[in-house]
């Protein structure tokens, strides 16, 4: 029995999610959710569920925590509740907020192309990321579709810091 087995990433349903949104935001076959749930009723999910997601491991394990201050636009790193390292951040615009909760880095994509500079690291929420950049003048504004912005040596340092399953809390 491996510790994924023993403590397995819980996913709490918030209000208004369906149990299809939430495989899209994991990136995770429905079917594999419903397997790793017994008895759950795809047709009936509640707020304030425990779900289990197959695949990552659970944050217990990781040592490492990324906190977004959406305001502040700062990620900071910690380490067994230390802080690491801060980076300057860009954020979303006005019509296209970052979205506030409580994630995982559910995997990562190195030169993504584009706007998105040399990393892509996705957020357990559909369409969301945290990425590099082709315009480093947009970091510390509001101007994203909603991703967080960082410069390229910064996020690449970093993707290579951190491993996937990384819990990610944004907040204002």
């Amino acid at each position: 029995m491996t510790t994924w087995e023993v403590f397995p990433l819980i996913h709490t349903v918030k209000p208004g999610e369906t149990l299809y949104q939430i495989s899209r935001d994991y990136r995770t076959l429905l079917a594999s959710i419903i397997r790793a749930n017994p008895g759950i009723n795809p047709n009936v999910i509640y707020s304030g569920q425990s779900i289990v997601i197959p695949g990552f491991p659970p944050v217990q394990t990781i040592s490492y925590r990324i906190d977004v201050s959406i305001n502040n636009r700062q990620l900071r790193l910690y380490k067994d509740g230390v802080l690491q390292k801060q980076y300057p951040i860009a954020v979303g615009r006005i019509l296209s907020n970052t979205p506030v909760g409580n994630f995982i880095i559910i995997n990562k994509a190195p030169n993504p192309g584009g706007p998105f500079g040399t990393m892509w690291m996705s957020l357990s929420k559909e369409h969301y990321g945290i990425h590099g950049t082709n315009n480093p003048s947009s970091i510390g504004k509001a101007v994203s579709a909603g991703c967080i912005r960082m410069y390229n040596k910064d996020v690449e340092e970093l993707a290579a810091t951190i491993p996937i399953g990384t819990p990610v809390s944004i907040h204002p």
